[in-house]
Parts: C-alpha cells; structure tokens; sequence
C-alpha cells in the first residue's frame, strides 16, 4: 500500500518577502500539523508507479501556485501548476480577518475574539473547498490538508 502522505515541505524562501511573529507562527503550525496528518497522492505519479511519502515544495509565479512534488529521494515526480485568480479574494479576506484577529486577541473581550475566528475559519473553509475543486482529478486530498495548504498558500501571497 502506498503512502499517501506529505513527509516534507517546503515553502520557496524568494516567494515570501516579509512574515511577522503571528505570521510566522501560522506558517509552523500549519507545516507541523500537515506533517502530522495529511492525505496527498498526485495522481499522475501514482499513476506511473510512483509511491509515497511526497516531498512538496510550494512556491508562486506569475500568478500560479507552483506545486513541486518528489519523492523521498528528492527525485522529481511531477510538477502541478494552479492558477490562483479566483483565490485573490478568499487570500485578502483571509489576511483581513487574521489582521483583526490578531489585533483582538491583545485587547478584546473573549466573545469578540470568539466571533472574529469564527469568520476567520469560515472564509478557511470555504478557501480550503476551493482548494479542493482545483486539485480534483489532480491530487487526491482532504479537507484538513487543503486547509493546511491554504494557509501556506496565504502565507506565501504576503507582501508586507
């Protein structure tokens, strides 16, 4: 049985031009619990044999999510490339949200706090079902890890 999993990844360095303390916090919890727990099988190099655990590597250009995927070995598999024009608006809207968030958490009630995250996972969600459209037929995926992926997605879309 193969294993369907992600065992490392890597965001490109040159992709990410600033990160705060909250930001980068994000991005180490995501990357630890996608380790922990994912399901990820490129289809196409399953296909060709190729078994899991994956190494990806993310990073943007252009505009697309360039998603670099190879095996334990470091050998390239395949390369599976996503435009992210319909995830500019899930992309700010989450960065507003997580930007009201983290100014709540210093200095609001914890209802407030309750209510901000409540929206911050509901525009996750709804970014991490998109997420999931776009990678169908090309990486079998769940929820959680879409939901990971997109928040390194966010992280990697930061301009400062």
């Amino acid at each position: 049985m193969a294993d369907s999993r992600i065992s490392h990844i890597e965001l490109d360095e040159a992709t990410i031009l600033w990160r705060n303390a909250d930001i980068e916090q994000e991005r180490r919890i995501a990357i630890f619990d996608l380790i922990e727990e994912n399901l990820f099988r490129p289809l196409r190099a399953a296909e060709a044999g190729h078994e899991g655990p994956y190494r990806l590597r993310l990073a943007v250009s252009d505009g697309r999510l360039v998603m670099d995927v190879a095996n334990e070995a470091q050998q390239p598999l395949e390369t599976l490339i996503l435009g992210l024009g319909r995830f500019r608006r899930p992309i700010r809207d989450y960065f507003a949200i997580c930007d009201s968030y983290y100014q709540a958490i210093r200095k609001a009630t914890a209802q407030e706090i309750e209510t901000i995250d409540m929206a911050r996972r509901g525009i996750h969600n709804e970014a991490a079902d998109m997420l999931l459209e776009r990678l169908d037929g090309k990486v079998e995926t769940d929820f959680a890890t879409a939901r990971r992926l997109f928040t390194l997605i966010c992280v990697l879309h930061i301009r400062g």
